[in-house]
């Protein structure tokens, strides 16, 4: 298997963690608050990389020149996202959140072509990043925004109850919220890759979820006296967050990163709200309308004409 095989099969095994994520968040969101939340999946996963990171490379320690790079990304990737996700899925439906996550990848195609106009260290780069952006991932990506909304949006189609649970009107803070997670995502994307060079992922992964958790703490304990009594569905849904969504996931998606780059990588987070939808279909007994199964097919057409080459 080659590495693009092996970094193209990281980023599916991520939709799919984080596409039933959605579901998850919103089951143990009802217990937890958002903070508490947030410590808690980043708390068992770092207990899980910890052990990851002890066997894979013991040698690997905490470096001084790092710092700056890993609390960046632990803050923006991990504290900020997901203090705004989970406050915004409290806010706003999941279907609404994944169309406003769904801007991620022309954020990210923005932010490249940006970085190549502004000058640098007092001259231009060499390379300009919008030189190096083909067409077909801006049409890739526009058309996968647009599978987006219409998968999304297809809910509202459906007789009353049977969809997805968007809502015609949410709370402007919700949305709010889900704008400064894509923001904070396209910051992570930025942070992580200068480490690659001379870095091991798990390392960069596990200091990255170490400083993001303990950015959590001060704001759990805060909200510790509103937290909600557990049932065994809540623990597993935690565990799942925990887990998969958190240290698998971003194990995998730094592999992505490393292989595939920041615009492909991120484009391919519009195949996540498909996965929500699929997942509320399965889980929560969802109907799913045409126009979702279409705006699905748009989604999957953009992300295959950005990867063309």
């Amino acid at each position: 298997m080659t590495e693009w095989t092996k970094a193209v099969s990281a980023l599916i095994a991520c939709v799919v963690f984080w596409g039933v994520s959605f579901v998850s968040t919103k089951i143990a969101g009802a217990v937890f608050p958002p903070m508490s939340l947030g410590a808690l999946r980043f708390a068992l996963a770092l207990v899980f990389l910890f052990f990851i990171k002890n066997r894979a490379v013991p040698e690997e320690k905490l470096q001084l020149q790092d710092l700056p790079l890993l609390i960046g990304a632990g803050l923006t990737g991990v504290t900020l996202y997901f203090s705004f996700e989970n406050t915004g899925l409290g806010l706003i439906s999941a279907s609404e959140a994944s169309i406003i996550v769904a801007s991620i990848p022309a954020l990210t195609l923005g932010a490249q072509w940006l970085g190549g106009k502004l000058p640098r260290f007092g001259k231009r780069r060499e390379e300009a990043p919008a030189a190096c952006i083909p067409p077909r991932r801006w049409v890739g990506a526009l058309i996968s925004m647009i599978g987006v909304g219409l998968t999304a949006r297809g809910a509202e189609s459906l007789p009353p109850g049977t969809g997805t649970g968007v809502s015609a009107g949410g709370n402007i803070l919700g949305y709010l919220c889900m704008i400064g997670a894509a923001l904070s995502w396209v910051a992570y994307c930025f942070l992580t890759p200068p480490l690659f060079s001379r870095r091991s992922r798990i390392y960069i992964v596990y200091w990255q979820t170490f400083f993001g958790f303990l950015a959590f703490i001060p704001f759990a304990a805060l909200e510790f006296p509103h937290w909600g009594r557990p049932n065994p569905e809540v623990i597993l849904h935690v565990g799942f967050l925990g887990l998969c969504c958190s240290a698998l996931a971003y194990r995998f998606y730094a592999q992505s990163l490393a292989v595939l780059g920041i615009s492909i990588s991120a484009l391919f987070l519009n195949l996540v709200p498909v996965v929500t939808v699929v997942a509320g279909f399965f889980i929560l007994g969802e109907r799913l309308s045409p126009v979702q199964w279409a705006g699905a097919a748009l989604v999957l057409a953009g992300v295959y004409l950005a990867m063309k080459e």
